[in-house]
C-alpha cells in the first residue's frame, strides 16, 4: 500500500517525526528537536494528542518531558519508563505503562509495542551512572482508517522482524540505517525484505559523521537483493511525506 494519501508525515530530523493522522490527531515520536538538523525548536509545539517514545536514550526521548508538560498528551510507554515519569511528570492521569506484546487504544488509534535489539540507558542531569529507562521497543501504530505502519526505534535488523511482517502486515516501515548505533543501509534492507513492505522511510542518519548511512545507500542494497518495488521515501528536516 505504501504511504497513506490521507495522513502526513513530517520529519525533523535524526528519529524526530510528526504525525497528522486522518482523523486530525498529532503524534509525535522521538520528539528530540534539539537535534542539529532541526527546523524547529521544541518550544514551538503546540500540540500533540499522543506522545510515543521509543527508549530512554538522550537523542530520543530528548524534548519529550517538556513538550508533554504543556501539551499533556496520552503517553503509552514502557512500564519503567512510566515508573520514572509517574515521579517526575505532573500529568501522570495521561500516562499509560505497557510491555512488548501489549496494545493499548488510544485517541483512536492502536498501538502495539513490540521489540528492538538495543540498549537504553543514559547519563541524565549529572549522575555518575546511566539512566536506565526500560528495554527498547519498536511500534506498529494502526490509524483510524486501518492504515499500518512499523517504527522500528533504535534497532539492528533481526530474523523476528518476519514474525512482525506475519502478524501485523505493516503497509510501511520507518527504520534507522546510520550505522554505528543502529543498523546500517545493509542491514535495512535486509529488514525491509524480512517485513515484507515496499516502501520505508529511513531515518536516524546524518545527524553526526558516525551515522554515515544514507538513503542512496539503501537504494543500491535494495536493488542487490531485488527489492526494486521499494519506494524508499525521503524528504529533507522540516519536510513532509504524503
Amino acid at each position: 500500500m505504501g504511504l497513506n494519501p490521507n495522513a502526513t508525515f513530517t520529519w525533523y530530523g535524526h528519529s524526530c517525526w510528526q504525525l497528522t493522522t486522518p482523523g486530525g490527531k498529532t503524534v509525535l515520536f522521538e520528539p528530540w528537536f534539539s537535534n542539529p538538523s532541526s527546523p524547529q525548536s521544541a518550544d514551538a509545539v503546540q500540540r500533540c494528542d499522543l506522545m510515543l517514545v521509543t527508549h530512554g536514550h538522550f537523542d530520543h526521548f530528548g524534548d519529550a518531558l517538556a513538550i508533554a508538560s504543556r501539551t499533556r498528551p496520552v503517553w503509552p510507554c514502557i512500564h519503567e519508563m512510566s515508573l520514572w515519569l509517574g515521579r517526575n511528570y505532573a500529568h501522570k492521569d495521561g500516562l499509560i505503562g505497557m510491555n512488548k506484546g501489549g496494545t493499548v487504544e488510544v485517541v483512536g488509534l492502536k498501538v502495539t509495542m513490540v521489540r528492538a535489539d538495543h540498549s537504553a540507558g543514559d547519563m541524565y542531569a549529572g549522575s555518575e551512572s546511566p539512566l536506565y529507562l526500560g528495554e527498547p521497543v519498536g511500534l506498529i501504530v494502526e490509524l483510524e482508517d486501518g492504515y499500518r505502519f512499523y517504527f522500528a526505534g533504535d534497532t539492528d535488523v533481526f530474523g523476528d522482524m518476519r514474525l512482525i511482517a506475519e502478524r501485523f502486515r505493516p503497509s510501511m516501515a520507518f527504520l534507522p540505517i546510520g550505522g554505528h548505533f543502529t543498523m546500517d543501509p545493509v542491514a535495512a534492507a535486509h529488514a525491509v525484505e524480512l517485513l515484507g513492505v515496499d516502501a520505508v522511510a529511513p531515518m536516524h542518519y546524518g545527524t553526526f559523521p558516525a551515522l554515515a548511512g544514507t538513503p542512496e545507500a539503501l537504494r543500491d542494497e535494495l536493488a542487490r537483493r531485488g527489492l526494486v518495488n521499494v519506494t524508499v521515501h525521503v524528504t529533507t528536516p522540516g519536510g513532509s511525506l504524503g
